[in-house]
């Protein structure tokens, strides 16, 4: 079990906010004990699926479901990674790129329905913001991604795919985004087979990827791709006095 303050939130927002993941139904006390003592106002829990009884426990408690993460895992040495965008290619970003992956990211998540969205007391435009600067720190910082992937057409770009290294044998495809203007020409598609590219080129045996429950499209894309459903998680938030 993990909690902590989230400062990057409390920047966003304005609104003394702790993250915790990985808890169990014996957690649950420890959880609100902590938020109590730092004052918390924004609590957001993401708990797995497996255990109904954390769930019931959260909504006894006053938290509400924001949504549901899940989670897919390509076996890289069952795939070629055959693809072939005719006019578009696709290659690590370079730096002096990262407003161009900022604009990007802008315009692919206006709106989008993540938890943040989801949640009607936080302001709109701010959680707009929130893919912008992740997307503009997975350039900047080693910490938030390892590398990021762009796709260029016509001399512009108008994808972007961030990568990282969970582990020496599995690598992560986090954060994609394809601009409104491209979206349907299978751009995304060439980003996952190029992420797959990425992780094996590393020595990785399995790329992991993740989104909302409700995201149909992109799980449409993994599962053609040989990518298999995974773990899911619960995302709650809870708003204290």
């Amino acid at each position: 079990m993990q909690i902590e303050l989230s400062d990057i939130d409390e920047r966003r927002f304005g609104i003394r906010t702790a993250k915790a993941t990985d808890f169990g139904h014996h957690d649950i006390p420890y959880v609100f004990r902590f938020c109590a003592s730092e004052r918390v106002e924004l609590l957001i829990a993401r708990c797995s699926t497996l255990d109904i009884s954390v769930c019931q426990e959260m909504e006894q408690r006053g938290c509400r479901l924001m949504d549901i993460l899940v989670y897919y895992s390509n076996d890289l040495r069952k795939n070629t990674f055959c693809h072939d965008l005719k006019g578009i290619a696709i290659r690590s970003f370079r730096p002096g790129e990262e407003d161009a992956v900022r604009r990007i990211a802008a315009d692919a998540f206006r709106g989008y329905s993540g938890h943040y969205h989801s949640d009607a007391r936080l302001d709109q435009h701010k959680c707009d913001k929130i893919y912008e600067d992740w997307a503009y720190r997975s350039c900047i910082h080693k910490q938030v991604a390892d590398d990021v992937l762009v796709a260029e057409f016509k001399g512009s770009l108008v994808a972007f795919a961030t990568m990282r290294t969970i582990s020496q044998g599995e690598g992560e495809g986090v954060l994609f985004g394809v601009d409104r203007a491209v979206q349907g020409q299978g751009i995304y598609r060439g980003l996952i087979i190029n992420g797959m590219r990425w992780c094996a080129s590393r020595g990785m045996l399995k790329m992991t990827v993740s989104t909302q429950i409700t995201n149909i499209a992109v799980q449409k894309v993994w599962v053609r791709l040989g990518f298999e459903p995974g773990p899911s998680f619960y995302t709650f938030h809870r708003w204290f006095p």
